[in-house]
Formats: C-alpha cells, structure tokens, sequence
C-alpha cells in the first residue's frame, strides 16, 4: 500500500517545474556542485578557450585533476573519506564520446592523480576498468609517483569516528552490533526478514562526495569524467558508482552527456546517467531526462540523496535531485565567469 502510494504520487508530479537552461554556446563545460568545484569548471572551460590543441578529454581530466589537486569539499583527491582501516582510496573515469571508449580505476591506494591513471587505462590498455593494488602497479608502471594519500586531518577524523564506536558505518547482518561497536565482524545467519533491503539512515549529513564533468568542445566532441576519494567510513575494498560506465557518468557525441553524485551504491543499481542520455534520445529535453532518472531511482528508494546534470550536444543543460538542493556549475560560449544552478529536490511523498 505504501509502496502504491508512493508510485502514485511520483506519476502525479508535476511537469511545470521543468525547466530549459539554453546554451551560451560552444565550447563547454558542465559539472556537479558549486563552491569549491567551480575552480575545475573553469580551469576545463579555460584549456578549451586558451589552446587549439586541448581536447574535450584533455579538458575534463583537467577539471577533475583541478578538484584533485585542491581536495574539494574534502571528498575528491588524497586526505579526504578515510575508509574503516583509516586509507583514503579513489576511483575514478575518462569517458570519449566519439569512440565510446572509457578507461577506468577504483579502489586505487598511494596514487594522487586518479582520473590521469583512469586516462592512461583508456589510451593504453584493450581493457575498461582496473582495481586496488594492481591499478597502483599499472599506475607505478606508467610513470606516477605512489606516495601516502592519508593527511594529518583525515587521520584525525578517523580516529574520532572510532572514539565514538565506529558510527555510523556501512556493516548489516553482522555480530557484534554495529550500531553500537567497530567489530571485528561476523556475519549473522541470513533469514527472510533479513534479506530484505532498507535504505540506511545515516546519522551524518549526506556529503558532496563527486565530481562529474561533461566537456563539449568547439567543434562538437564531447567527453565525460568522474573523480572522488567514495564514502566517509566505507568498508575497505568498496567501489562506489564513480568509475562504473552509466552510473558516475556517461556520453554519447551523437546526443549529449550526464554526470551523477549521490548514494552511489543505490545509484548504481539503476545506471541514471546510461538512462539520461537514452531520455535525450527518446527526445527529452536535459531537465527532463534528469528528472526521469531520478524518479526512476525514488519509486524504489525514497529517501535516496542523488543529483544528475544533463547536457545536450548543443550545450543545453538541466538537472534533478532528491534528498539535498544540489548545485552543478557551468560555463561555455564567451561567458566570463562559471555560474552556479541551484536544483531542489523532488521528493516521493506519502498520500496514505
């Protein structure tokens, strides 16, 4: 009954909120958030302007590189997101438009630049995705530097989230009770009831945890990445949404490009930035196609926190969110400055 009502009520929402985000004109750069997140916005949409050599993969590793380097919000680059054994691990993507081509990383420990070593595994592998201690070795063999991605801060954090009994952390179905104890854990017998998935309520605010960036250059070439350091406090090992093709981001030169942040291990279940760029195809506009794929995501996971940005080949953009008012920036044709979009969140309510 819940769950009917639910669905009604994500039918019934309205359309009029839509909104078209017309082109400023090409070249162009959009990416999820604002704040901090604007300096990648601008160093990608700067590259794209100021050489005629820079590519629109050029130009996102660019821009992720930027949030790299500058640790945005604390969740993207080295020292931020400790995992429960305290290391900061990234994940991380490079996505060309024209060839469909993507080159891929996660879980990589002691290698700063992530979304350079996703582009090395693009141009310099047959392979997609490559993980953990092996895409260091891959890394270390390409020429980067292995060096401690832990900092004197996220250290700190780590060991105040131990001092309060590892809360809150990611373990279910476990003995002791992780709501009350750091473990070491064992796994319970799984019964009926057990199986059953609820959303985790996290006591801790939901986090800008990503950036996705869409790059369009002048002559039409799109491409796309993702870069972050993943969940505050995950087990170690876990790969989040970012470096999987479909779910951090996605594109397709022939029609646009999406780039997603959120709880991504929900988010890469439904693959909404794959389902985005298939809604321009259908012939959506981008504030609907974002909006489609996020409500695909709420009539199973009300109180998911996501947002989507969507771009078409031309450089019209909108975007949808639930569970946070999420921003994503922007910049193109001769615009002096990035400018920042506020997007509220859409919301399954209960008509019961």
């Amino acid at each position: 009954m819940v769950r009917e009502s639910i669905l009604l009520a994500l039918v019934a929402l309205p359309t009029s909120t839509l909104s078209l985000h017309t082109s400023p004109g090409l070249p162009f750069v959009i990416n999820t958030w604002g704040g901090p997140f604007t300096a990648a916005t601008d160093a990608a949409y700067l590259a794209l302007i100021n050489s005629a050599t820079v590519s629109a993969l050029d130009a996102v590793e660019i821009g992720c590189a930027t949030c790299e380097r500058n640790q945005c919000d604390g969740t993207v680059g080295f020292g931020g997101s400790p995992d429960e054994s305290c290391e900061t691990t990234l994940d991380a993507m490079i996505m060309d438009g024209t060839t469909m081509k993507s080159g891929a990383v996660a879980g990589l420990r002691r290698v700063k630049h992530a979304i350079a070593v996703a582009r090395a595994v693009l141009h310099h592998t047959r392979h997609s995705l490559l993980v953990g201690d092996l895409a260091t070795q891959f890394a270390v063999e390409n020429g980067f530097v292995e060096e401690n991605l832990s900092t004197e801060e996220s250290k700190g954090r780590c060991e105040e989230w131990r001092a309060r009994n590892c809360q809150a952390n990611y373990r279910m179905n476990v003995e002791p009770d992780p709501s009350t104890s750091c473990g070491p854990y064992k796994p319970l017998p799984l019964d009926q009831s057990a199986l059953a998935w609820a959303v985790a309520q996290n006591p801790e605010p939901p986090s800008h945890d990503t950036i996705s960036m869409v790059a369009i250059h002048s002559s039409g070439a799109m491409a796309a990445g993702t870069s972050t350091n993943g969940a505050s406090f995950k087990v170690p090992g876990r790969v989040g949404d970012g470096p999987i093709v479909g779910s951090g981001s996605y594109v397709d030169g022939d029609v646009g490009g999406c780039g997603a942040t959120g709880d991504g291990d929900i988010m890469m279940r439904f693959l909404p930035c794959y389902q985005a760029v298939e809604n321009l195809r259908r012939g959506m506009s981008p504030t609907e196609a974002a909006e489609d794929a996020v409500r695909r995501m709420l009539r199973k996971y009300p109180d998911i926190s996501s947002g989507v940005v969507v771009v078409n080949k031309k450089g019209d953009h909108g975007a949808a969110a639930s569970g946070w008012t999420f921003t994503y920036a922007y910049r193109g044709g001769e615009m002096n400055a990035t400018a920042v979009v506020t997007v509220p969140p859409l919301t399954a309510k209960d008509e019961l």
